[in-house]
């Protein structure tokens, strides 16, 4: 058994810990970051890059269905499973190499590949048998999928989405339980695939949504394409052969269904349970989660940050990537603390239609009695929207009464991972509506439907005209 002294430790080489270690190593050559697993991260193997080459390749496979009715024809399009998965993992490969490269480029003696459990506030006990005393720590451990004990019927029949990505071949059928962002994402692009699919959510939720307008809308879409179930109500998940059979109700009757897979897609917990987090001073929260200040990534012992999807808030690469630099800075620096302003909130879900929230989501309005208004485009009649034949969706936008100030906006449409950032700026700079609109739009764009929205909301805030009805300026369904 070896012990070590470091300024700096931190527990996790993922994309807070990577971005922790970088900011901490310029200010410290007393650092060390410690990996249980294997470098790379959660979005490069088993998260938002390998499923957005699956989602590729279903947007590919449905582009013929979509274009039917401009006249264009395509034969019906031939999936081979086995290239697509190919692909899959040869570029997932590809991203994971360049995380290992990077890592793997740092010195080796900050280095050490060992999972590691607190002994106290300050030491830490490796799996190689090493002790690490550290002056300061960060924790940057991530997440893994959460399975309830009702799925373990399903024996090896079952799988997470990080197994997705090491099919060879894709299966005959699938359940997905989760209508969250993983299952809607991974459920719709199977369907599209040739995969029989058959989504079960719960309580009608559509991914992150929070506006029942905009849910409501995204939910009759879905349901209109595929099988999803978004209230299910099942009594029975067993393994049966080589399958697995699900008793549920539909429309109210017993059916039983045979699927080669249940993918359980149900939420994801923080990876902190074996961190001998019982030997600190910590203060955690009902998850056993330290509890934590967002702003500087402080917990209730000063020298210990937590950073990434560990601290089980929002597990999206860009707030991990913001919360490793804030925890690196400050352990570099201790004791002199510093906490930064947080950037705009913003999320993206890669359906078809995607769905995107930006700014304070209509919950956030509503659980502060924000006093505020509404501004809304059905993009049914959406001049861009419908030439294109993506004329889906609702747009739901949010205005301060008496200000007029932008306070965010959710959404399910067509090019909502863009419209997410125009108005994700336009929040983060403190705009007003009537600001948003005085900017260029130009004809004929997706761009044109958010201004739609906005002069409807400009109006409800009793600061601009009514919108005029397919005005020249606008275009047709401006």
């Amino acid at each position: 058994m070896a012990e070590r002294n470091v300024d700096v430790a931190i527990i996790g080489a993922g994309t807070a810990g990577m971005r922790a270690y970088r900011e901490a190593s310029k200010l410290t050559n007393s650092i060390l970051l410690i990996e249980g697993d294997q470098y790379g991260t959660t979005c490069a193997r088993v998260g938002c890059m390998p499923s957005k080459l699956l989602i590729a390749a279903a947007e590919a496979a449905h582009h013929g269905e979509r274009v039917r009715p401009m006249g264009v024809h395509y034969e019906p399009a031939k999936i081979n499973g086995a290239e697509i998965m190919g692909r899959i993992k040869s570029e997932r490969d590809r991203f994971v190499g360049f995380v290992k490269e990077a890592v793997e480029e740092w010195p080796a003696e900050h280095r050490v590949m060992a999972h590691a459990a607190f002994k106290d506030d300050h030491t830490l006990q490796l799996s190689n048998g090493d002790v690490v005393k550290a002056a300061r720590i960060v924790i940057a451990t991530g997440s893994r999928p959460k399975v309830f004990p009702v799925f373990e019927s399903a024996g090896d029949r079952l799988i997470v989405n990080d197994d997705v990505f090491d099919w060879a071949d894709l299966p005959g059928s699938v359940a997905v339980f989760g209508g969250g962002v993983i299952g809607l994402e991974l459920g719709q692009a199977l369907h599209r695939l040739g995969v029989r699919v058959a989504l079960f959510g719960k309580d009608c939720l559509v991914g992150p949504l929070t506006d029942n307008e905009v849910r409501k809308c995204a939910l009759q879409i879905f349901t209109d394409e595929m099988d999803y179930y978004p209230d299910a109500d099942f009594s029975r998940i067993e393994k049966v052969g080589d399958a697995v059979e699900i008793d549920h109700k539909v429309d109210g009757a017993e059916t039983t269904s045979r699927f080669d897979y249940v993918l359980v897609a149900t939420g994801r917990q923080p990876n902190v349970d074996k961190l001998g987090l019982e030997n600190t001073s910590l203060k955690l929260d009902d998850r056993g989660v330290p509890v934590f200040n967002p702003l500087n990534t402080t917990t209730s012992v000063d020298h210990i940050f937590i950073a990434g999807d560990a601290d089980n808030k929002l597990p999206l690469l860009h707030v991990a990537a913001d919360d490793g630099y804030v925890a690196g800075y400050n352990a570099g620096r201790f004791p002199d603390i510093r906490s930064f302003a947080k950037v705009s909130p913003l999320s993206v879900v890669f359906s078809d239609p995607q769905i995107m929230m930006c700014g304070e989501t209509y919950r956030d309005l509503t659980d502060r009695d924000a006093d505020f208004e509404t501004g809304s485009i059905d993009w049914s009649d959406q001049g861009r929207a419908r030439v294109m034949l993506v004329n889906k969706g609702l747009l739901r936008v949010y205005g301060e009464k008496g200000t007029g100030l932008f306070l965010g906006a959710e959404m399910v449409g067509p090019a909502a991972e863009h419209i997410a950032h125009l108005l994700g700026w336009a929040h983060q700079s403190k705009l007003t509506v009537h600001e948003i609109l005085e900017r260029p739009f130009y004809h004929p764009v997706m761009e044109e439907g958010v201004r739609t929205a906005l002069r409807n909301l400009n109006y409800a805030l009793q600061m601009g005209p009514p919108p005029p009805p397919r005005c020249i300026d606008c275009g047709p369904g401006g």
